[in-house]
Parts: structure tokens; sequence; C-alpha cells
């Protein structure tokens, strides 16, 4: 069972209905406890890191959240999900994240429109192409994904950027380190490439 944080930010059915069609059982949980309790969860997100954050402290959930990555289960960010999973973000200027992941969420520096919304092919990195989650999926090579995002995770310890993708130049877009993994494209928006990301990430043993 996948328990995906409610956490005020988003309309999630879209992705409890994503996990479920690879097979896997998913539930959504505004109460803390319950996410205290998940074997693994997933934190999606669409809007403002600042908010997210507020909304996170409110709630406990941002505290449950941490307490499941520290005791090594699974935990998944998607979007804002993922974001929220570092130490700070340009979007929320004073705003401490949840700290999971070392570095920070920064603007995208291009020249192109932002919000970056759509298609983009996605290529694992070296430490991408091992992980347990990506390893299937990348087997043959690039992948595309769905992305809608003004932000991307920067400046990571190394290891962490498990993939990649270009918008105007290059940014990581699968992050993860031990037992946490982020995308900060929309696996459920992804087709038949985003429910197999959801599907390696429900069938996961860290």
């Amino acid at each position: 069972m996948i328990v995906i944080v409610d956490y005020g930010v988003n309309n999630l059915r879209s992705v409890v209905r994503a996990v479920e069609a690879g097979g896997h059982a998913a539930a959504l949980a505004t109460d803390p406890d319950v996410v205290r309790r998940a074997e693994r969860v997933l934190v999606p997100g669409v809007g403002n890191f600042g908010q997210a954050m507020k909304n996170l402290a409110a709630t406990g959930l941002g505290d449950a959240i941490t307490e499941v990555a520290r005791a090594g289960r699974p935990v998944m960010g998607i979007c804002l999900g993922q974001q929220v999973f570092f130490e700070r973000s340009e979007e929320g200027p004073g705003v401490t994240g949840l700290g999971l992941l070392a570095g920070e969420v920064r603007r995208l520096r291009t020249d192109l429109p932002v919000p970056h919304v759509g298609w983009a092919a996605v290529d694992a990195t070296a430490d991408g192409a091992r992980h347990p989650v990506l390893a299937g999926l990348f087997r043959e090579g690039r992948q595309f994904f769905y992305h809608v995002h003004s932000y991307h995770p920067s400046g990571l310890a190394p290891g962490v950027a498990l993939a990649t993708a270009d918008y105007g130049g290059p940014f990581p877009t699968i992050v993860g380190q031990g037992n946490i993994v982020g995308a900060q494209f929309h696996p459920e928006k992804s087709q038949a490439a985003g429910l197999a990301l959801l599907a390696a990430f429900a069938e996961w043993r860290p």
C-alpha cells in the first residue's frame, strides 16, 4: 500500500489512479499518524513552495514524512512534493524545506518561456542507470516525461542526480539518495513511462 500525502496543494486523484493502474494499492492520507505507519509514502504537489511548507507544518504531515524517511522506508516526491525534500527554494525566500536532501531549488535560468510545460527527453545519469527504481525503465535509453514547472533542484551532492532533462540548459529531473527518490515531472501525466516509474517505486525495497 502506498500512502499518498494530501496536504492541500493538489487534486491527487490522478496520482491514485496512476498507482492503481500499475496494479498497486494507494490511499490518500491527511492524518499524520496514517503517514507515520505507512510502509511507503508518495508526496505529490503543485503550487508554491512557501505555501506547501506552511501546510506541511500546520498539519504535522511534514514531521510524519520526515519520520518515515528517517526510518528507512521508501519515500517519493513528485514535482513540488520533490522540491520540499530540499533545504530551501528561491520560490520561498527564508522558508526552510524538509531537508531530506541537501541542496536547493532554483528558478529555471533560460530565455525560453517559463514555466516549462510539455514533454521532455530524460536521460539517466550513471548513478541513475544503476538505481533499482530506474534501471529497468532506462534499460533501453532515454524516456519522455511530462513537465510543468518553473523551478528545479540545484547544488546537489554527488550521486543525487539520477536523471536529467534540458530546457535551455540541463537540469536534474530525477533525484534520489538512500530510500528517497523524487521526480520533477508528473509521472501520472506521462503515460506508460510514468506508470512504469510509479510501479517500480511501489515494488522498491531499499
